[in-house]
This record gives structure tokens, C-alpha cells and sequence, in this order.
């Protein structure tokens, strides 16, 4: 599949702002089942670029505006080709592959994404709560699949009910949450279980589709690791395994090691407005 993609984000101030310091987190990845055909990030007003690879090896930009200024647009405009083949349920969980995931080398490599972050951090009754329905982790592969499916059916997506800073203790309270909320909660039980896991952020293209949700800003799943398969991503919000229709942007710990967009500046209040559009190309 090949898709267009157009992200808006647009600052507001209550008065005139001035030496604003921004991050921007918006170029989808190159990997083995998604190519980058094109992208061009437009600034204004007007500001050159630092560009760098981060430690997770998200490409991120950098830029800054000492003059004074009312509104701050950031348009990201990319073209990706994204070719994924469902195969995670046929995956066996076998002796040797058992072996390698709870070797201590193994563990010790994919430390960062077995670590509890704010983020990520449950109660231990909450913990407690999902395993009494799902079972111990025994098969990795199949835990993660029904806790997938537990999330999807026990929680409530509300786009009123939590924001940017919630955490996954504080939306498992309450039963309900978007995306970042969902996918916050599974990295908290899987990683306590050991399982190594990772936030993604990106696009989902939903086409005529009405059961999927999460296309109206950026998305998020949950990938983890298997040894000798590599990345597998879950899609705990539309609970699906994530195929040709997730846009891959940039991984992290948390959404904190993702965030699209991230600044400070001298000045009041400020609104914001993020419009995102996926076009699928003939």
C-alpha cells in the first residue's frame, strides 16, 4: 500500500511569543516493510532545520525563532510505501525460541524496553486485576495477543476522558482512554512480565473501515520482541495485528520519547490544532 500523508499542527498565542525552541518528531521510518518515498516539512514562519538522529534512532528535527510571533504552523508532507503480511498467529513458541527469551543476555539487550517508566507504571492490584482474567504469561505470544483483546473489551475509548499526561494507572482506573492510553497500559504488563515492548507512534489509514479508530491525529500501538522473528506490533485500541494500514513514525520507551512536537517559548497561553490526513494512492 501507498499512502499520502499531511500533518498540521498549528500554535495559537494569547499575546506575541518570541525565542521559541521546538523538537519535531514527524518523518516516518525506512525499515524492511516500509519505505520513505518522500517527505518536506514546511516551518513558519520561517526557520532552518537541525536534523539528527535520536538515541532510538527516530529522525527528529530542531529549530528556533527568536523573533516575536502570533502562530507557529508546522506542516509535515510524506509519500510511504508499507508492505506487512499477517503471520503473528501462526507463529510457534518453540523450545529454542523459549530459550533465547528468557536467556539473560537477551534480556540485558532490550533493557530500555523492559523498564517501567511514570508512564507505563500499574498498580499491582491492577496487575493482578488483568492476569486473574488472562492467565500467567507462559506462551508470550498468546499473553500478548488476550491482553490485546482483554484492553479492547475492557476499555472505553473516550477522547474526554484522559490527555497528554495521563498515565496508564490513571486510565486503567477509569476504564477508558485513546490510544496512547491503551497502548501505555499493555507496555506496563508486558514489561513487568518481562516481555520486551516498545511505544510507536505513526498514522493509521482507516479508508471506508468504521470499526478502526485513531485516525484523526497521530496513533499508537505496542510492538514487542520475539527472538529470531524481530518486532511484532499490536494494535491493543483496534486490538488487530498491525498490518499495511499502520504508518510507522517513531519508537520509544513512552510517549514522551515520541512526542510529534515539543517546545518551550517566552510568552502566554497558547491552542493548538493538529489536523492529519492519510490518502491512499492508486
Amino acid at each position: 500500500m501507498k499512502y499520502r500523508i499531511k500533518h498540521t499542527s498549528t500554535f495559537k498565542y494569547d499575546t506575541p511569543v518570541e525565542q521559541s525552541l521546538n523538537t519535531v518528531r514527524l518523518k516516518p521510518r525506512n525499515n524492511e516493510c516500509q519505505r520513505l518515498l518522500s517527505y518536506h516539512l514546511k516551518i513558519s514562519p520561517n526557520s532552518m532545520t537541525k536534523d539528527y538522529i535520536d538515541i532510538w534512532k527516530n529522525s527528529t528535527s530542531s529549530f528556533y525563532i527568536p523573533e516575536k510571533h502570533e502562530e507557529l504552523s508546522i506542516i509535515s508532507s510524506s509519500i510511504v510505501s508499507v508492505q506487512r503480511s499477517p503471520y503473528l498467529y501462526q507463529i510457534e513458541y518453540s523450545k529454542e525460541m523459549m530459550e533465547i527469551f528468557h536467556s539473560p543476555l537477551f534480556q540485558d539487550h532490550y533493557r530500555p524496553y523492559l523498564t517501567t517508566t511514570n508512564y507505563t507504571r500499574l498498580e499491582k492490584r491492577q496487575l493482578e486485576e488483568i492476569l486473574k482474567t488472562i492467565g500467567e504469561p507462559i506462551n508470550p505470544i498468546r499473553f500478548s495477543c488476550d491482553l490485546m483483546t482483554y484492553l479492547y473489551m475492557n476499555l472505553n475509548y473516550d477522547q474526554m476522558a484522559t490527555n497528554v499526561n495521563t498515565t496508564a494507572a490513571e486510565a486503567f482506573a477509569i476504564k477508558a482512554g485513546v490510544c496512547q492510553d491503551f497502548t501505555h497500559i499493555m507496555l506496563g504488563v508486558l514489561r513487568h512480565f518481562n516481555i520486551p515492548a516498545r511505544y510507536i507512534s505513526g498514522y493509521l489509514y482507516v479508508g471506508e473501515d468504521d470499526k478502526l479508530v485513531g485516525n484523526t491525529a497521530t496513533h499508537a500501538w505496542v510492538e514487542l520482541m520475539l527472538p529470531g522473528i524481530g518486532w511484532i506490533g499490536l494494535d491493543p485500541t483496534n486490538n488487530v495485528e498491525v498490518l499495511d494500514n499502520h504508518i510507522i513514525m517513531c519508537v520509544g520507551r513512552d510517549y514522551q520519547d515520541v512526542s510529534p512536537v515539543e517546545g518551550v517559548y517566552h510568552g502566554g497561553a497558547h491552542t493548538l490544532n493538529v489536523k492529519v490526513t492519510v490518502r491512499k494512492l492508486n
